[in-house]
């Protein structure tokens, strides 16, 4: 194997990418930021509450948007880090209508049961035992399943897999390397619970959203891929953007 795994060598070439393509990443961050929350604004503040069919209307168009624009951030890196030495035109990072049903249906997947389990746990208000007892279960098999799950996008953009194939795909990619991708997990949570704690204190310090959010998905990006060469047993390329 020429490159084994590492979280010290994917943090530091995610931060390496994050640093050479500044302007790029974050003109398209600051721009999907500012779509987010004109729609939000417009969900919480503009729209008569009493109004449910506009409400249902924006919420749709909100949540198109936020898959476009993720779907987006994700060709994009992946296109930086495969365009290195040439460039590469707009239309390229634009996300497929097929990728974002892809991604809707996983979303929607896990929506489904985690408001099925939300039920569940609400008709156990008189038995406080058995509802604390699933919902400690729930709470354990749920984050392994986001670890081992956490890759679905990554498999969407870079390899056009479909919604259920790209999960199968993220739990092969996982699979032998469970601690590894645990730490890296650890680290992408801390770099977006960090600036959330502050926040409450600072609020000013919210604005590093637009920054902290690009440079943990380029992270996982990067174990994604770094992960694939691992599994292939084929030199790691990406280590030469270090």
């Amino acid at each position: 194997m020429y490159h084994p795994f590492s979280v010290a060598e994917t943090t530091k070439t995610a931060w390496n990418i994050f640093k050479k393509n500044f302007i790029t990443i974050i003109v398209y961050s600051v721009i999907s930021f500012f779509l987010l929350s004109i729609l939000a604004v417009i969900t919480e503040f503009i729209i008569p509450p009493d109004s449910f069919a506009a409400k249902m209307t924006v919420s749709f168009i909100l949540l198109f948007v936020q898959a476009y624009t993720t779907l987006g951030l994700y060709k994009l890196i992946f296109t930086v880090i495969d365009s290195e030495y040439y460039e590469f035109e707009f239309s390229q990072v634009l996300p497929g209508i097929k990728m974002i049903v892809s991604y809707l249906v996983v979303v929607f997947l896990i929506a489904f049961i985690v408001t099925n389990l939300h039920f569940l746990l609400v008709r156990l208000d008189d038995y406080t035992y058995t509802q604390a007892l699933i919902q400690d279960i729930a709470t354990i098999i749920g984050l392994y399943l986001a670890l081992r799950i956490m890759f679905f996008i990554t498999f969407i953009v870079d390899d056009h897999s479909g919604s259920l194939e790209s999960i199968r795909q993220s739990f092969q990619l996982t699979k032998g390397y469970f601690f590894k991708v645990l730490i890296m997990l650890g680290i992408i949570l801390l770099l977006i619970a960090l600036p959330a704690m502050l926040a409450q204190y600072y609020p000013i310090i919210s604005i590093t959203i637009i920054f902290t959010y690009p440079f943990v998905n380029i992270i996982l990006a990067v174990t994604y891929r770094k992960l694939v060469y691992s599994h292939q047993d084929v030199d790691d390329d990406i280590a030469e953007t270090n």
